[in-house]
Formats: C-alpha cells, structure tokens, sequence
C-alpha cells in the first residue's frame, strides 16, 4: 500500500496491508487475549494507559510531522490535536473506577436480593477516521482498553503511519500486542475484519460507508456505533459583534480544511445584518494562508483525499447555476498537491447541493434569513443531525432556538468544539451510538443482572 503525501503527491512510503488470513488471526489471538486482559487489575490498565499518555506528550514532535506529511494537516492543527488528546485520556482515566466499580441495588421482594454488574463486551473493532486520528481513535480504544476489551484497531489508510505510532506507542506503554492490535489497509482489509464475530463494532467516517459497515457487520449483532457525517449549520442573530463572530465561524468553517465531522457547514445570517456579516467574513476568509502544512505560517493545507476536490468543484458548479454568488475561492489551485482555495458563496438556497451534502471541504455557503422562525427550519432541514450552533446576545433566544434543533450538540456563541465531559452523538445520518463522557465509558461494557436469593 503506498502512502501518497497530499501536498506534493510524493510516495512517503510503502506499507504491507493485512491479509484475510493474517486478519483471522489476529481475532483469533485478540480472542484468546480478551479474557486474561479483562481479569486483569484495573489498577494496572490504568496505569499503562497512563504511561501511553506520557508516551504521546514526549513524542510530540515526531507524531506531528508524521500526521502533517501524511494528511496534509498544518502542522500546528497537527500539534494542537496531539497536545489535546492527553486531557481526553486523562478523564477516562479520571472516571472509570466509579463507572465499573458501581453495583446498583436495586429494591428487590423479601428473600430476593438484585444487583447490576457491568462487563466488558469482549473484542472490539476499532475502525477509525483520518481527519482527526488521535482524537477519533482515543475517544475509542482508551475507554475500550480499560474496561478489559482487547482491540482490534484499523486506521484509516489515509493515516495509516499515524496509526502505526499509536501501536508502537500502546507497545512501549506494556500493552500486549494481541491486546492492542492494528489491522492495516483499505476497504477490503475492513471487510474482511467484519466478516469475524466481533463483539463491537466502533466506526468513524461518512454515512454511507456507516451504512455499508452495519449492514456487515449484522450477522453476528456486535455492540454498533457510528460516528458519522454532517451538515451542521450557525445562525447569526443581530444583536452580536459581527466581526467577532465572523472570525469565529470562519475558524469553525475553514480549520482543519474544513475536513472535522463538526465543522460549520452552513451559514443563516438575519436580513438586517447580512451584508456587514458577509463583508466581515470573506475578509477573514482572505486572510487564511494556504500552502505546504509543514509550514509554520500556513493555516490551510491540502485536501487529505484526492477524490474530495471533485466533489467540490461539483458543489460549486451547481452552485453558480442555480444563481449563488461566488465570493472567493471556487477552485483547484494549479500546483502539485490537493489544494483547493477557499470558497465563500452568498446568495445561496437550499435548491443548491452545497447547502444540502457533506462538503468536507473548505467551502461555506451563506443566506439571508427573515427571522428565527426561517432560520430554525432552515437548520433543521437535513438528514443530518451532528452539532448547530447560534450566535446571540440573549441566553434565552439561544436556548429557545436551539431546543428545537435536532442535533447532538448545540452551541450558543461558539462552534466547531468537543469536550470530553459530554458525549459526542449524532441523529438520523450523523449516526448512532455516543462516545466521550461518561456514556462514552459505558458503552464499552455491557449489564449483568444478579437474581440472588439467600
């Protein structure tokens, strides 16, 4: 398998892929390591799981280079993602003895004494992203790990030396290989680990692959969470700083190339604001510097996936025939590597596909709205349901607006964000299933109900 480096082009490397057979075994092994792992002291997979924290910290600057050359992240958005995924792992840490230690009693008949137990589901598939692999995967294999599931962890093969790390690291942290074991290649490979009766199922990536991997997946009922797509929209009210919160949404729209699940996809700003919104955002939108990632200066890069630049150009030519205004952007830059520039479109509706599919790409459209009543339709109006935020200076307006959305996560005031003390879950095509917080420790384990009479 050749790891193509997306800002040049260039071979960085080639990679053996997993094989059907080499797959079996590896289940076969992650098997038989699952029950001597789940006996194990939580002390002690706390502890390892501790030093594979400290691990990432100290390796920082050669896991970032190694993100940056291979998915085209800057290099500072590849740092920052390293530096914050030790907090994340620190808060399962933090709370998973109380979560397992936990016996409900509940109120049983005389005679009779009742009790809940939890344990863990067995051998976990770990299928993860490449857009943000540390965060994506720890949010997976850490609370998976400390429960007493082994893991079977499968990168995605546009961040496979990525993926790699993370092994080599779980190794040096005491781990044991067939406790923590990555499974290497594209779609095939993930097939052929999903022909295997695995206990969880745990995917990253767009509804339709989701789609495909539950349908897999199936014959053997494994536990399933997918963690997928969005199309997540802000509403900017009249009463904000407009400059700030076009600087703020730009940041929310464009980061990460605008490649993150929760990035800003959509635009509705109030009629009596919306041309001094739009002025403030294209400005900032200009502003961005797009270039090599390992580039200090640089806050764009290229597109992760080659395949991603015609579906954006295919948004923005219906765009533009449907009557949209092209603001900036709008095209392929003429240079080796997957670059597209920037792309900001007012006058848009949601006759447009730019306003209706995934775009995963730094391409933003923006529309006037009458009112809250418009504007609320409007965000509701998809098959998705990952985050929605609205930037307003009354708490209640926000709050009253944002009930209505259906959505995993909503924002007053800001976007784009995740914290480890909530859970991150989405609606209708934006998935199934939670991770982080404490529904993201739970869902590595499964109920045990005590009948017990003296």
């Amino acid at each position: 398998m050749k790891i193509i480096n997306p800002a040049t082009e260039e071979v960085l490397t080639e990679i053996q892929e997993d094989t059907p057979d080499t797959v079996k075994k590896k289940f076969e092994k992650s098997k038989l390591s699952q029950t001597c792992w789940r006996l194990s002291k939580l002390e002690d997979r706390i502890s390892k799981i501790s030093l594979f924290r400290e691990l990432l910290i100290s390796n920082l600057p050669v896991l970032a280079e190694t993100l940056s050359k291979e998915t085209g992240k800057p290099i500072s958005q590849a740092r920052n993602e390293i530096k914050a995924t030790p907090d994340r792992i620190q808060f399962f840490i933090d709370h998973v003895r109380e979560t397992l230690s936990a016996e409900e009693i509940a109120g049983a008949p005389a005679g009779m004494k009742e009790r809940i137990t939890y344990e863990p589901i067995g051998v976990v598939a770990n299928i993860s992203a490449w857009n943000y692999p540390y965060f994506v995967g720890s949010n997976v294999y850490i609370p998976a790990l400390l429960a007493g599931n082994t893991v079977l962890y499968k990168p995605s093969e546009f961040a496979t030396m990525t993926g790699l790390e993370v092994a080599r690291l779980m190794k040096e942290a005491g781990i044991p290989e067939d406790v923590f074991t990555p499974i290497i290649g594209g779609g095939s490979v993930g097939a052929s680990l999903l022909s295997h009766p695995l206990n969880g199922v745990f995917f990253t990536g767009s509804y339709a692959t989701g789609v495909k991997i539950a349908q897999a997946a199936a014959a053997s009922l494994p536990k399933l969470q997918l963690e997928l797509g969005g199309k997540d929209p802000v509403y900017v009210c009249e009463d904000v700083d407009l400059k700030t919160a076009a600087e703020g949404i730009a940041d929310g729209a464009f980061y990460n190339n605008g490649q993150s699940c929760c990035s800003v996809e959509r635009i509705y700003v109030h009629n009596s604001v919306y041309t001094e919104f739009l002025k403030f955002f294209v400005e900032t939108v200009r502003g961005f510097k797009l270039g090599d990632p390992l580039d200090e200066k640089n806050y764009l890069g290229p597109l992760t996936r080659k395949e991603q630049v015609a579906v954006l150009e295919k948004q923005v030519n219906d765009a533009v025939s449907k009557g949209a205004k092209l603001e900036c952007g709008g095209k392929k830059i003429s240079r080796p590597g997957y670059y597209f520039e920037p792309t900001v479109f007012s006058n848009v509706n949601h006759s447009m596909v730019l306003m209706r599919d995934e775009s995963f790409g730094p391409i933003i459209g923006i529309q006037s709205v009458e009112n809250d009543e418009e504007a609320t339709k409007l965000m509701n109006d998809t098959a998705y349901g990952l985050t929605a935020g609205v930037y307003t200076k009354d708490a209640k307006r926000a709050e009253a607006i944002l009930s209505q959305i259906q959505s995993g996560s909503v924002y007053w005031n800001c976007c784009d964000r995740v914290s480890p003390r909530l859970p991150w879950t989405g609606r209708g095509y934006s998935g199934v299933g939670s991770t982080l917080s404490w529904h993201g420790i739970m869902a590595f384990v499964q109920p045990k109900a005590w009948h017990l009479r003296g």
